[in-house]
């Protein structure tokens, strides 16, 4: 199993702190999670059904009715390299790594191409690439003209583009999603989830968008009843929610703007709205210097990088630009 953000009792108990005394800015989920409504208790009790809505639901929200829910876009990521032909997949890193783990599980080779874009990456010849854009952990971003375009030149070879749109929610009109799967991109297949602008990570949502041959061959890999009832109904109401994800958007710009301020005198910030990455020189201490004050953030082992989610509060807040005032002048 790979190491991931969010490990607050494993903290809890290695620093001796109390699990209610933590900050958790280590996921970059949404701290304000889309509000939940009770639900009706057919959906406990009933089997899940393809008709109840959720299907349509993210049609309008995606733009593109190719689509599959399944359980997390983590179900995704694990079945997709094992549904097509094992070849050299190029990987622009540094990127979440569940991907090269299911790809090289599956008999795939892989091709680590290091803060690489587009063009470098299509100059490779080989008949994969995945890209998460933003990218998770740097926030690197590729342009939309320049990922629709490596999917046109990918499908003149009969490659497939695969992209990780986990934190694009927030700038939609960033998203290659409304042309997965279509005639004029057959090729590109887009992963999406609705565990990080949304805050339902706990629900275990997420969707595929591809050509539906291929939709058809995952769903048949991943079988019946995959994403459970009440995750459906919650789904398919948070999808729906324009005034919600509009008010959103607009809280996380300003969100995002105060979380890279707060975090520029320590090195080089890069960002999405809904977590900032610091690279810096001294990554180790500093992870272990807010650690020892309850404050959990994403460290990569293999970069100097830390990763920043945001604060839910103002108390939150003011306790982590405290922390950081300390580093700077201890």
């Amino acid at each position: 199993m790979l190491e991931h953000g969010g490990r607050l009792r494993e903290a809890a108990a290695h620093y001796d702190i109390p699990l209610a005394d933590w900050l958790d800015f280590s996921t970059g989920i949404n701290p304000e999670a889309w509000p939940v409504p009770p639900l009706p208790a057919s959906v406990w009790h009933r089997l899940p059904e393809n008709g109840d809505g959720l299907e349509a639901a993210a049609a309008e929200y995606f733009g593109n009715p190719n689509l599959l829910p399944v359980a997390g876009s983590q179900a995704a990521i694990q079945t997709l390299p094992q549904l097509l032909p094992r070849a050299v997949v190029a990987c622009i890193s540094p990127l979440y790594s569940e991907h090269p783990h299911a790809w090289q599980r599956a008999g795939h080779r892989l091709r680590f191409l290091q803060n690489a874009l587009l063009p470098r990456a299509l100059a490779a010849t080989t008949p994969y690439i995945l890209l998460c854009n933003p990218n998770n952990p740097s926030a690197d971003r590729h342009p939309r003209s320049a990922v629709l375009d490596a999917a046109l030149q990918l499908k003149k070879r009969g490659g497939w583009l695969i992209v990780d749109e986990a934190f694009m929610d927030p700038t939609p009109e960033e998203s290659v999603a409304a042309l997965a799967g279509s005639e004029a991109a057959p090729n590109l297949i887009v992963l999406r989830s609705l565990g990080k602008f949304f805050g339902l990570a706990g629900a275990r949502v997420g969707f595929i968008l591809a050509a539906p041959e291929l939709l058809n061959r995952m769903a048949e890999a991943l079988g019946p009843w995959s994403v459970a009832g009440p995750a459906r109904e919650v789904a398919r109401q948070a999808l729906q929610d324009k005034a919600w994800q509009n008010a959103m958007r607009s809280k996380l710009d300003v969100a995002s703007r105060r979380l890279g301020q707060m975090l520029q005198a320590f090195g080089e910030v890069k960002q999405t709205a809904l977590f900032a990455t610091l690279n810096m020189s001294e990554p180790g201490e500093l992870h272990e210097f807010l650690a020892r004050r309850g404050i959990l953030v994403r460290r990569f082992e293999q970069q100097p990088l830390l990763r920043f989610g945001l604060p839910a509060d103002e108390a939150q807040w003011q306790r982590l630009d405290s922390a950081l005032t300390a580093w700077s002048t201890r």
